[in-house]
């Protein structure tokens, strides 16, 4: 090497120039690198006949939609077909490839989330030789839901020099929409909060589409069997702060609680109106 050549950039050294110039948080960069590489061996799995299908879902596919403008999340919520021994056997099998530079183990660790027929793993990403992160993946069941294949809208990703999956498989809108509304109206939707405010995102960037997500919202509450469309929400007093704190950080159009809380309750009941039209 010349002493006028620089030795390569390190992905590291990268990720927080890149950070830094594009004004990102680095570890939720970090986290969007993790979560595109796990799709790229995922979507090698299905070109290799190792996989049959997958989707995401939860706050990774959101962040994958609108990037910064939705909420951060910390983990992935994966779905694919088959039991809980057959989801693990079938990751195990796909992490075993490997994606560009990026090589993935699954640790020893579980957690069976029985409530949701789900299972929480830790994945330990690597590049090259060096550990990039571990992240959690929630690995649930997949059903015929119909699937959005989606241009990943995160910024940084060009600049860091490193291939970027697109598209990605997510879980359709409408149904993803439709299983926020249920589980954050429903019997177990404490905790649930950030659903409220994903579903007025969503609606403020014009990409709710009321006749789908009504017609998906009957199917899930017809299916889960736990109250009635269109449902009748009051907001906990619990959830006040939490959704106004999350609405300053994402700089919301609507930022008071009770104004959240009578947006929501328009969108519940224009799609129950679209439902019975």
């Amino acid at each position: 090497m010349s002493a006028s050549q620089k030795p390569p950039e390190r992905l590291e050294k990268r990720l927080a120039r890149v950070a830094r110039e594009q004004g990102i948080d680095q570890e939720r960069l970090r986290r969007w690198v993790s979560f595109l590489a796990l799709c790229g061996v995922l979507e090698r799995a299905i070109q290799e006949g190792i996989l049959g299908s997958y989707y995401l879902k939860g706050g990774a596919a959101m962040e994958l939609r609108f990037a910064q403008r939705a909420r951060a999340t910390k983990d992935l919520d994966l779905g694919i077909e088959g039991s809980r021994a057959t989801r693990m056997k079938a990751l195990s099998a796909v992490l075993r490839l490997a994606f560009d530079e990026f090589t993935f183990r699954v640790k020893p660790r579980t957690r069976d989330m029985e409530q949701a027929d789900t299972i929480r793993v830790e994945v330990a990403v690597q590049y090259r030789t060096r550990s990039w992160q571990t992240i959690e993946v929630d690995l649930g069941p997949a059903k015929p839901d119909p699937v959005d294949l989606v241009d990943p809208h995160v910024q940084g990703l060009a600049e860091l020099g490193i291939p970027v999956t697109s598209p990605v498989r997510c879980l359709g809108l409408a149904d993803q929409v439709a299983q926020k509304l249920h589980a954050c109206t429903g019997p177990a939707a404490a905790g649930r909060a950030r659903d409220v405010l994903d579903i007025l995102l969503i609606d403020v960037l014009g990409e709710l589409n009321y006749s789908k997500t009504a017609e998906a919202a009957l199917r899930v509450f017809e299916e889960r069997a736990t109250h009635a469309f269109p449902p009748i929400f009051v907001m906990p007093g619990e959830w006040r702060s939490e959704l106004e704190t999350m609405a300053a950080e994402l700089e919301f159009p609507i930022k008071a609680s009770g104004a959240i809380e009578q947006r929501f309750r328009e969108i519940i009941q224009e799609l129950g109106r679209v439902a019975t039209g």
